[in-house]
């Protein structure tokens, strides 16, 4: 039987945390928010047996939103992050005292990114997206500058962009975007190409999206919305003019699902972030035939962690199970799920 329990935690951190990430390979993991002060922070923590320690810790001028170690190689394990300001950062977590590079990739607030590239397969080029307030969405070659693609939005009353994802990474051409908008438009782009491949308006803004697994023909991807409504595409379903056979769920409680992550080691299983500082575990189950009905969701677990929302997981790649989160609590906590 599936279940949830909190490893262990640290209370009251001192700023509001948006985002958490393991490094890889290792049992720290970084923690990035902003201050009271909009500053930013950027902290290194490690997990041992007597709990979590932190390494170390440096304040910013601009509060940070969003990172990831999608694009890094080993050894050098660069994170990329996005701050307040618009500016893309690239750190050497062995000298945190100013970042390796710095972009100013968008006018206004990076709300999300990713990164593609690195991990086991590494196929095709280092990248990372971004995703921002005024709506844009841009790729970035870790070895240049300038942004490689950039999607506009078509109009000016502009929608922010508030969640973007890597997917369909599978050989050294292929490669596609999926974004996630406020209100509601979802928007898939092909890198290949430069074009839309697929989009789709929904009822409510978009929290996040992301694919079951990037580096694979694309399979399936969800979406988390605001009012409580959780939705999985069915990628093999995609034909030309037609809409991507979907499941669409709503949970129990009326409260804003703030991310999707689907767990390392197997695409099916994820954890999704509720607003109410729950979390549960879904398992997605296919259908006798894809292309005449969607799949289902079942729910396999439930805890609630927090009082406030749970807003960043990360899934650790190497040890099934262990995984670290944060709150709007001001709490970061690292939980274990046993049993699926």
């Amino acid at each position: 039987m599936c279940d949830i329990f909190e490893h262990s935690k640290i209370n009251s951190i001192g700023f509001t945390p948006h985002d958490t990430k393991w490094i890889p390979n290792s049992a720290r993991f970084v923690v990035l928010g902003a201050t009271a002060k909009s500053t930013g922070r950027l902290s290194v923590y490690d997990l041992s047996e007597n709990g979590i320690t932190l390494v170390e810790s440096v304040e910013l001028e601009s509060g940070l939103k969003c990172g990831t170690f999608g694009a890094h190689t080993l050894p050098r394990r660069l994170l990329a992050t996005g701050n307040l300001s618009g500016e893309l950062e690239l750190w050497d977590l062995e000298r945190l005292t100013k970042p390796q590079s710095v972009v100013h990739a968008h006018d206004s607030a990076i709300n999300a990114i990713d990164g593609c590239g690195s991990g086991l397969n590494q196929i095709g080029p280092q990248e990372i997206v971004t995703g921002c307030r005024d709506g844009a969405v841009k790729v970035w070659d870790t070895r240049v500058n300038d942004a490689v693609a950039v999607f506009d939005p078509n109009d000016s009353s502009t929608c922010e962009c508030w969640s973007v994802a890597f997917g369909n990474s599978y050989d050294d051409k292929e490669r596609c975007i999926l974004a996630g908008y406020e209100n509601g438009d979802i928007k898939l782009f092909d890198l290949r190409t430069g074009t839309i491949r697929y989009e789709e308006h929904l009822a409510n803004g978009i929290c996040g999206v992301e694919f079951d697994r990037k580096d694979i023909a694309m399979n399936k991807f969800a979406v988390a919305c605001l009012e409580s409504q959780l939705i999985t595409f069915d990628a093999r379903t995609e034909e030309a003019g037609n809409k991507i056979k979907s499941t669409h769920h709503n949970m129990n409680a009326r409260t804003t699902i703030w991310g999707v992550r689907h767990t390392p080691q197997n695409r099916e299983i994820s954890a999704v972030l509720l607003g109410d500082g729950s979390v549960e575990m879904y398992k997605y189950e296919y259908p006798a035939d894809r292309r005449k009905e969607p799949g289902i969701l079942k729910r396999l677990a439930s805890r609630s962690l927090a009082s406030q929302p749970i807003n960043a997981w990360d899934w650790h790649r190497e040890k099934q199970g262990l995984a670290v989160c944060t709150g709007f609590d001001q709490v970061i906590r690292v939980v274990l799920a046993t049993g699926y």
